[in-house]
């Protein structure tokens, strides 16, 4: 009977045993180096799952089924590792070593541009943000982007209306419609629908960010002057994934994020939605507010379709509504009286598809054709004004791709449309642009040490003509320690009315584009970084980044006052625009701990005004530090930031300050809970100089270069029901 009885028992612990499962936590250094490497796939054949390295060379896969499991672990140009455990393990987090093979060929991994190469061996210098910095500035600030760009080296998020909340990007002191901001390659928002951009995406669904800096139209068409920031978004894996984040603010702002994908066989899907309100906040108690009444909401569904290997085919919807009201707090909540007159009212809506055809013929080439159309309607009101429009753009491209042994090719071609309807307005400011543009770009190994990018386009608007964009960079690699790029390129930008002087003026007795008077604006720039990394003492990495940067712009578009007494125009500036100045990153890291330090030295100056000033609203100085402890259970980040002393467009000098932040986040295996203190010393403008000077019936704003609301306090909590088996507790 006990023989029986111990029978059932192990029989029954067996099946126990079968049906657990356990995590493997390994990082993969390079052997001679000990660097991490990114992008090493680890793979388990007979189970079907796998995973990729990230930036530090860290792999998790979950869900791994007890007993003894084989797997590989290979990267292109390393030699593979075939090898088994035991699970569960003993110990987990292992570390691995990657030999570097004899024979180096390129492979797909973690990329931010067209190129099918991985970042170390592109010669554009790309600046890389991940999925973890991501879920850390996704804590900090669930409802936009703006947290993610503006913790961004040379980078600087200008709020240009107080009352609305709209923000724009610069990138090396270059006004945001320089910028070009692209999501999975397709064209964001510009024209009309660039106001509030920044402000109505959110960031749950994104799993990557590629910055560009400097001149680099010659795949992307005009718009990138300054550079172009590429967000890529989630896709579905075959484990499904569902994230939840609710978050809240002591400035009564709430938020609400859902994100879930799975794929099939031949089908895989992923849906988006957010939401956020936020209620009027003055925290001076002026009466008017620092944060706008907020209602947003966005949805984002796709689909995907798998036919073969081969071709992937994808169809997505994204449907955003945003209503912001500001300015005095007693019209906002009470409505106007005969004292209380002022607020700014915006409420827009837009409506964007998107469709990728994306095929492979071999495992070297491989076609891609893209369409998107964009519907974007906003109404703006102030007392006594309205400016209401609608826009609509489209865009389309062809390209397609070849590698062979030590080149890759690039041809490509693409359409974009924007027509843009005034509503009841008697100046007659709608616009029509048409660019048709072709492409073609080569990277070339010329040997082990140097690769060459070269590329040239071609870009015709049916009313400002022909634009050749030629393009080159040099990767020189001295050592796996060393390494350095040097790049170049041409630029435009096609004129028209929406630009921050005029959202300043709410668009107000501003007249339309005279296109046979006014040029576009055209651009050179050129770069050179030095990257140096290595190890000390075999416990602490250690890596540096020096980036010398020149932009210069020429018919520079700036709106002055008109002959017509209180109306104004668009002018082209008589002489250059030019932003010149080095950015420093370095990163220290020594086992759970990182240690960031940063600075920007960004003298943009105004040549076509007397004795050349710095741009204003501009810091020729700028720097910053962040301190992270991350593990399984924790991730405590704390941060300063130092924006130097700045000149208003009347000369006036501003004060520097600083800005401090603290995140505090804790993991559990169904998630995390999180508190976010942001300029917890509660620097913001009102400390230096008033943000709304009287009367109070028609008030004026001055410009913004401050935080103006202060301190915000915020917690919340992220379920992750699927995927959390390696978690403790």
């Amino acid at each position: 009977m006990t023989k029986y009885i111990m029978l059932i028992g192990s029989f029954l612990l067996l099946n126990v045993a079968i049906g657990q499962t356990s995590p493997l936590r390994i990082t993969v250094l390079d052997e001679e180096s000990k660097e991490s490497i990114v992008g090493v796939t680890v793979y388990f054949e007979s189970l079907e799952k796998g995973g990729i390295s990230n930036i530090d060379g860290k792999i998790v896969v979950k869900g791994i089924p007890n007993g003894e499991q084989e797997f590989r672990i290979s990267f292109v140009g390393y030699e593979k590792i075939d090898t088994a455990l035991i699970f569960p393990l003993q110990k987990n987090d292992l570390i691995f070593y990657l030999k570097e093979s004899q024979f180096e060929l390129e492979g797909v991994t973690v990329t931010a541009g067209r190129s099918t190469r991985t970042i170390e061996n592109i010669p554009t210098r790309i600046e890389y943000i991940g999925g973890e910095e991501l879920g850390e500035k996704s804590v900090m600030n669930a409802a936009n982007i703006s947290m993610v760009l503006r913790e961004s080296t040379g980078i600087q998020m200008q709020q240009t209306s107080i009352n609305s909340g709209n923000t724009n990007i610069r990138i090396q002191g270059l006004d945001g419609r320089y910028t070009q901001l692209l999501k999975d390659g397709f064209p964001l928002y510009g024209g009309f629908s660039g106001g509030l951009s920044i402000m109505q995406i959110p960031p749950l669904d994104l799993k990557q960010f590629g910055i560009i800096k400097g001149s680099s139209s010659t795949l992307y068409g005009g718009g990138a002057i300054a550079g172009l920031v590429n967000m890529v978004s989630k896709t579905p894996e075959e484990e499904p994934s569902l994230d939840i984040m609710l978050t809240q603010t002591h400035a009564l702002g709430s938020t609400a994020n859902i994100f879930y994908s799975k794929k099939n066989k031949k089908i895989g899907y992923t849906f988006y939605a957010s939401g956020n309100y936020q209620k009027p906040y003055d925290p001076e108690n002026d009466g008017f507010s620092n944060l706008p009444l907020t209602k947003t909401l966005s949805i984002n569904p796709k689909l995907f379709y798998y036919p073969s290997d081969k071709t992937t085919i994808w169809l997505g919807v994204n449907g955003t509504y945003d209503l912001r009201t500001g300015g005095d707090m007693i019209v906002i909540e009470d409505g106007q009286n005969s004292v209380n007159q002022f607020f700014e009212k915006n409420e827009s809506k837009r409506v964007n598809t998107q469709a990728v055809y994306e095929t492979k013929f071999t495992d070297d080439k491989k076609l891609i054709l893209k369409n998107s159309v964009s519907y974007f309607d906003r109404k703006q009101e102030i007392p006594n004004y309205t400016f209401n429009g609608n826009q609509i753009n489209t865009f389309s491209e062809i390209n397609f791709q070849t590698k062979r042994e030590k080149s890759e090719w690039i041809f490509g071609a693409n359409l974009y449309t924007n027509s843009f309807d005034e509503i009841a307005d008697s100046l007659e400011r709608d616009q029509r642009d048409i660019t048709t543009g072709v492409f073609i770009n080569n990277i070339y190994d010329i040997s082990d040490r140097w690769v060459l990018e070269s590329g040239a386009r071609l870009d015709y608007s049916q009313d400002w003509g022909a634009f050749p964009l030629p393009k080159l960079s040099l990767l020189w690699k001295a050592s796996k320690k060393f390494t350095s790029r040097l790049g170049g390129g041409l630029g435009y930008k096609i004129p028209d009315l929406f630009t921050e002087d005029a959202e300043y003026l709410y668009y107000q007795n501003i007249f339309p584009i005279n296109k046979t008077v006014l040029k576009a604006e055209k651009s050179y720039g050129g770069n050179i970084d030095f990257n140096y990394k290595t190890i000390i003492g075999d416990k602490i990495s250690f890596s540096i980044n020096q980036l010398f940067y020149l932009t210069s712009i020429s018919n520079g578009l700036l709106l002055n006052n008109s002959v017509t007494v209180g109306y104004f125009q668009y002018e082209n500036a008589t002489d250059f625009i030019i932003s010149k100045g080095a950015e420093t990153n370095i990163k220290f890291k020594f086992k759970d701990f990182r240690w960031i330090l940063n600075y920007a030295y960004i003298n943009a100056t105004l040549n076509y005004l007397p004795n050349s000033p710095q741009k204003p609203l501009t810091a020729k100085h700028n720097a910053g530090t962040v301190l992270m402890y991350e593990s399984d259970k924790w991730r405590i980040g704390y941060e300063t930031y130092y924006t130097g002393k700045q000149n208003l467009s009347n000369g006036t000098v501003t004060p520097d300050f600083f800005t401090m932040g603290l995140m505090l986040m804790r993991n559990f295996k169904w998630g995390s809970v999180f508190a976010n203190f942001e300029n917890f010393t509660d620097r913001r403008q009102s400390r230096f100089s008033p943000l709304v000077l009287p009367p109070n019936s028609n008030p004026t704003f001055p410009e913004i270069y401050a935080p103006t609301d202060g301190i915000i306090i915020s917690a919340g909590i992220l379920i992750k029901p699927f995927g959390n088996e390696d978690d403790d507790d």
